[in-house]
């Protein structure tokens, strides 16, 4: 019993006809004879009372109502697994890093759920170091972060740089300097982030490189909340120029010469995954699209 015998079955009730089923269907009346003899063998029963009209037998009646709800959800189901097939449905596990995951990502699915419905997309955000992890463990698909430390069995895609700027209250001392250096921070108190954040590592090696006295340091676990640290006149931090967009009430922006801390970001994934396939490709080629936009390289 097949999909298309079924599908003849209907026919022929809603004709009343053998013959008329089988022009609707182009096929031989004795294609159609043969496909009914054939389902009634299958299940055992006789679902049709041949005569000078075609009448369903009490079997026929259930069959026939049942097998509406069938072809329907086969329908269905034929074309959930097309869509599979080519990537127009599916699930997809991303992993991202603030400040895209609160700044970037968010407006980026809305326009690809647009064009894609029927992906369904989950979001997991933490760091560039346990989303590599997360990967590694195959809980998610692909991530949006930072370069990975090397030696990891991962593929690392750069798309674009995250710039960074120094924020700080408008009375601060600094805040009558249009650029400040390293050197200049050393007398004041600066907002960091956790230790294993790359941003924060790549800062205070760059710190280092200065020289000089140790700095004063607060450490701030989220850098999302960094901003508002600085708002409430607790120090200066450099934070990613897309949070301050504007900047909180009572701040300055400023630039930091020397070496920038500016971070290289792109798309991660497992070597053993790349290139990417289904669902999981559709939204690769779309973030690389929209985010490559931003290259500043």
């Amino acid at each position: 019993m097949d999909l298309k015998t079924i599908k003849t079955f209907q026919a022929i009730v809603i004709s009343g006809s053998f013959n008329r089923a089988a022009e609707e269907l182009n096929y031989a009346q004795s294609t159609v004879t043969m496909q009914m003899q054939r389902l009634e063998s299958d299940l055992g029963c006789q679902l049709l009372e041949r005569g000078k009209q075609i009448c369903l037998t009490e079997a026929g009646r259930l069959f026939y109502e049942e097998s509406l709800h069938i072809v329907k959800d086969m329908e269905r189901l034929q074309s959930r697994l097309a869509d599979l097939k080519i990537g127009e449905a599916g699930n997809v596990r991303i992993g991202v890093t603030d400040p895209t995951a609160s700044y970037r990502l968010p407006q980026l699915l809305s326009s690809f759920m647009t064009q894609f419905p029927k992906v369904k997309v989950s979001v997991e955000i933490a760091g560039t170091s346990a989303l590599s992890e997360l990967l590694l463990r195959g809980e998610i698909d692909m991530a949006v972060c930072s370069a990975p430390e090397l030696g990891k069995e991962l593929y690392f895609e750069p798309l674009f740089t995250e710039g960074f700027v120094l924020l700080m209250p408008e009375e601060h001392p600094l805040a009558s300097k249009e650029n400040i250096t390293p050197e200049d921070l050393q007398e004041h108190r600066l907002l960091i982030t956790a230790a294993n954040c790359p941003y924060r590592k790549k800062l205070e090696s760059v710190l280092q490189e200065s020289g000089g006295a140790p700095f004063d340091t607060m450490e701030i676990g989220s850098m999302s909340a960094l901003k508002y640290f600085v708002e409430s006149g607790l120090g200066v931090a450099l934070v990613p120029e897309i949070v301050l967009n504007p900047a909180p009430a009572g701040t300055v922006v400023r630039r930091l010469e020397g070496k920038v801390i500016d971070m290289t970001c792109g798309i991660l994934c497992k070597l053993s995954d790349y290139p990417f396939k289904l669902a999981s490709s559709r939204l690769y080629h779309f973030l690389k699209q929209e985010l490559s936009a931003t290259r500043i390289f």
